[in-house]
């Protein structure tokens, strides 16, 4: 279930809207990110992901489920996995990109490491 909760991932000078859904993994990701932005390292991963540590644990609730790009999951409690292809594996969802569609986002990861921060939408 979606919920109202919105944030923001920064990648260099683009802003992308995120919905969060509902879970224990994303109500204490958002109380950390109400003390300040989180900066992720991610890395390329399998051709159709990127991976980085969040350097803490979330509540893990996995599922087996089909994940569709712009997609983005909790994978083994402390990593977050933003998707920009398809993949089937037992993860914690956490939300969904707003507003762009594979190709795009794919674009905007680009290919090797790359800087992410989140912040609670708004901030």
């Amino acid at each position: 279930m979606v919920t109202d909760k919105k944030i923001t991932f920064t990648i260099g000078e683009r802003e992308l809207s995120a919905s969060l859904v509902e879970n224990a993994a994303t109500e204490v990701l958002a109380e950390r990110l109400e003390t300040g932005p989180i900066t992720i390292e991610m890395n390329d991963y399998g051709g159709w992901e990127k991976v980085g540590s969040f350097g803490f644990s979330l509540p893990a609730s996995n599922e087996q489920m089909t994940v569709q790009p712009c997609d983005f999951v909790l994978y083994q409690g402390n990593q977050l996995v933003i998707f920009y292809g398809s993949n089937s594996w037992s993860y914690t969802p956490l939300g969904r990109i707003d507003g762009v569609e594979s190709a795009e986002l794919k674009q905007i990861l680009g290919s090797g490491d790359v800087t992410f921060t989140i912040s609670l939408a708004g901030d």
